[in-house]
């Protein structure tokens, strides 16, 4: 069995000063709210966010970023947020813009082990620039350096008391590639379940990857809302 918290904070409380974490989600789709929400209340600063985008004002890592706890973001993309928009253009947080399909895989290699590849994205653009680039076949490829992270912050549907994950739809996005590429773990679960009732092919992320577990109630707020007139 792994290490079950009833308490957000203690889960993230030795997520310190300067770490680099990972961060699940897609939007607000399959976001840890309630870790975000708990690393907002510990006041942890100059943290390094590996994570599609950083959620929206007010919400997700939003709030983060509103606080000044975020020294630098790595994602692919940054709209739908005003405050992440007016630091980026006024110099007060770092970023690194990855092409998302580059960002996926740079996760999913260093939760593989894998130390770097090439890829052809971002080949003659500013994305190459300082980067090893080098001929297959008679294309061009850009060397990337994989991701690792001191601790991966994810969200899943369903847990086993051994760790085992299952995600709800597209909330799985890049939260299985980033619960592998941690140093440590933690998972917040809407559901905890006996070892043995999920089934073996139903598992998204093998419990080898999860350290620790937390049941939450999410708000699973909507990112945009479209209704009909």
């Amino acid at each position: 069995m792994k290490p079950i918290y009833t308490s957000f904070v203690e889960a993230v409380k030795d997520i310190k000063d300067g770490d680099t974490i990972m961060v699940g989600g897609f939007g607000l789709c399959g976001i840890p709210e309630n870790l975000i929400l708990a690393l907002v209340e510990t006041g942890v600063k100059d943290l390094t966010v590996i994570s599609n985008n950083c959620g929206v004002d007010e919400w997700g890592l939003g709030l983060l970023l509103k606080n000044r706890q975020i020294k630098k973001m790595v994602g692919s993309y940054v709209g739908e947020n005003k405050e992440f928009e007016r630091q980026v253009l006024s110099g007060e947080l770092e970023v690194d813009l990855v092409p998302q399909g580059t960002l996926a895989e740079k996760i999913r290699a260093g939760g593989a082990g894998i130390p770097a590849f090439y890829t052809p994205a971002g080949v003659g653009t500013p994305i190459a620039e300082g980067k090893e680039v080098r001929e297959f076949d008679g294309k061009e490829y850009v060397l990337e350096e994989a991701y690792k992270a001191d601790f991966s912050l994810v969200r899943a549907a369903k847990a086993d008391k051994m760790g085992n994950l299952v995600y709800n739809k597209t909330a799985r996005n890049f939260n299985p590639m980033i619960a592998a590429a941690g140093t440590v773990t933690i998972a917040e679960v809407e559901e905890l379940v006996e070892i043995g009732d999920i089934e073996p092919n139903e598992v998204q992320t093998p419990s080898i990857y999860v350290q620790r577990l937390i049941v939450g109630e999410q708000q699973k707020k909507i990112e945009r809302l479209t209704v009909r007139d």
